[in-house]
């Protein structure tokens, strides 16, 4: 699997958001308020959105990735690959695997966790990071704005057609 590096004038080819799984039966629930969501979560930090793929998987598949990739040998939940800034367009990975433990681990459901991760993915790709105490501070106090902005859509039947 290779990622390439795209030049900063290449045009996209695709714009919207696109949920897949690797190596592991997994959908994803309530996909188009989802889409809705993170796609509002982008514009509220000024970013245009391009193509962002999710691809859900298990553990050794995102091991794997960590390990070729980036030299990790560690699990992890997720792992972004920004491809592209303007408009942004990346590949998150999340491990289903992790983000049951990571639940029961802090006692919250696994559709929190999962929404959790997704828009930490999101988050990555508008530019902010969470390498240093601070900004592993300033991460979670955005994912908790953007969890919250979540619920009202959850809860909302939207109305399309």
């Amino acid at each position: 699997m290779k990622f390439p590096d795209l030049p900063a004038d290449a045009e996209s080819v695709e714009t919207g958001i696109d949920f897949q799984a690797e190596a592991i039966d997994f959908q994803l629930d309530n996909v188009e308020k989802i889409t809705l969501w993170i796609e509002q979560i982008i514009q509220l930090h000024q970013k245009k959105l391009g193509y962002i793929s999710y691809i859900f998987c298990n553990d050794a598949y995102l091991h794997q990735i960590n390990v070729e990739y980036l030299q990790h040998d560690t699990y992890t939940d997720i792992i972004t690959f920004p491809l592209k800034k303007k408009p942004l367009e990346g590949d998150i990975f999340i491990s289903i695997d992790r983000v049951r433990e990571n639940a029961q681990t802090f006692g919250v459901s696994f559709e929190h966790e999962l929404h959790r991760v997704i828009i930490h993915g999101a988050l990555h790709l508008c530019g902010f990071k969470d390498k240093s105490p601070a900004q592993r501070k300033r991460m979670t106090e955005l994912e908790n704005e953007s969890l919250a902005i979540l619920i009202p859509i959850l809860l909302v039947q939207l109305e399309r057609g």
